[in-house]
């Protein structure tokens, strides 16, 4: 796997778990009791945590990426290469 292959791997892993943590734990103003007013929603968070959830989301994804760089690297799962020239 080559470096650039395993970056494009890891982000696509990333951004897929980020939009799996995103709503976890979250309470949103009309659950919480909050007005917010005119034109505001009232399903927005009252406090998203976003900090948290991105270092969750990274170490989880590095977790995930772990285990599929082993997988592909013993040869439990063959990946066949991509053909050079698309002509």
């Amino acid at each position: 796997m080559s470096l650039f292959t395993a970056i494009a791997i890891y982000l696509t892993i990333w951004w897929t778990v980020l939009f799996a943590v995103l709503p976890l734990g979250v309470t949103s103003h009309a659950e919480a009791g909050i007005d917010k007013g005119d034109g505001g929603d009232p399903g927005a968070p009252v406090d998203p945590k976003l900090k948290k959830k991105f270092i969750t989301t990274t170490w989880v994804s590095a977790i995930l990426f772990a285990i599929l760089w082993l997988v592909v690297t013993f040869h439990l799962i063959s990946i066949p290469p991509l053909p050079h020239n698309w002509s």
